[in-house]
């Protein structure tokens, strides 16, 4: 029995078999080469896409490997490699921010790392972030992409760090300001498990926690 392709949905034509003795197929409009089944799970058309769903409504790396029944390092290494191909998009010019900075840890709990990433007030829409320590380096980062955007405000909570990093001209402190962002808050701590404050999954190293944060704010 012939298969269409599983990405472009052409028919596809016989090509020969696989080592374990499985039909092979081919497009010849994507030049694509596919099975009908696999035996290995994480070879599943559309696996990337079934991990991001899944990672953005709080599973854990080891629940999304039970649920699929592949490995947890094919989970960790395919959240990388879907990183990866995902850009920041563009700022626009001489919008309203909020910008934030939320706790986590890395490994263990005396190894603390911050959050920092600003939103569109009018949008809701992560526009930038960083992981890293609470210092005016981290800070400055997202700072400087929110100023050559030409930002028309920038609010912010009352950290002294802002008045200097902030020019006085666009930075804001007023009372719930940063509303939106502090409810970003919230929910970035329930749609990711490793960012729950009461449960065992956690980050053990930056890039990966870097990796699961582009992917729900831009994936």
């Amino acid at each position: 029995m012939l298969m269409n392709c599983p990405v472009c949905n052409n028919p596809c034509v016989k090509n020969g078999f696989q080592a374990n003795g499985r039909q092979r197929y081919y497009c010849k409009a994507c030049k694509l080469s596919c099975q009908q089944d696999y035996q290995n799970r994480a070879c599943v058309p559309n696996m990337d896409l079934s991990i991001t769903g899944l990672l953005k409504e709080g599973m854990g790396i080891r629940s999304i490997a039970r649920y699929f029944q592949i490995s947890p390092s094919t989970v960790i290494n395919r959240i990388v490699k879907i990183s990866k191909t995902i850009e920041k998009p563009p700022t626009s010019l001489g919008k309203v921010y909020e910008m934030d900075e939320m706790r986590t840890y890395i490994g263990k709990k005396k190894r603390l790392v911050w959050i920092v990433y600003a939103l569109r007030k009018d949008t809701r829409e992560v526009v930038d972030f960083r992981v890293g320590t609470r210092t005016n380096k981290t800070l400055r980062m997202v700072i400087e992409t929110l100023k050559r955007s030409s930002a028309k405000a920038i609010y912010t909570d009352k950290l002294p760090r802002y008045r200097f990093l902030i020019p006085k001209a666009m930075h804001r402190t007023v009372h719930r300001g940063i509303n939106h962002i502090e409810r970003k808050n919230l929910t970035l701590r329930t749609h990711l498990k490793r960012l729950n404050r009461k449960t065992i999954c956690y980050s053990k190293n930056r890039a990966m926690l870097s990796a699961c944060l582009k992917i729900y704010f831009w994936g």
